[in-house]
């Protein structure tokens, strides 16, 4: 299956939702997808996992490495995830202690939008 993407904002946080499966065939849409959004101008990213069903490190690796970039541009990038199949795949690699992970993207959100 191949991935879908659709964007969104709240509060200044630019919100991705992905859906489907984010795969070594999919992780380059993903990886252009976030770079545009970051190249725009858009630093505090949410993305939303809720409807992905698949994913496997050439993912992962998207993820991370554009956590990197958001973070040394000043800002910060949160998971939206209740998938008990992907939050295991983030717990395994390690990943559950780099990013912060939430159950819904208003939790996101909040916790992005300064006070």
């Amino acid at each position: 299956m191949h991935v879908t993407v659709s964007t969104s904002q709240q509060d200044g946080v630019f919100v991705l939702s992905f859906g489907g499966d984010i795969d070594v065939a999919s992780a380059v849409m993903v990886r252009e997808a976030l770079d545009r959004v970051i190249a725009a101008g858009h630093h505090v990213i949410v993305l939303d996992l809720n409807d992905v069903r698949f994913l496997d490190s050439t993912g992962l690796g998207v993820m991370v490495g554009r956590l990197k970039a958001v973070r040394d541009l000043g800002g910060d990038m949160h998971l939206v995830c209740t998938s008990p199949r992907i939050v295991r795949v983030l717990s395994i690699t390690g990943l559950d202690g780099v990013f912060v992970i939430h159950s819904t993207v208003d939790d996101a959100v909040a916790a992005l939008t300064p006070a």
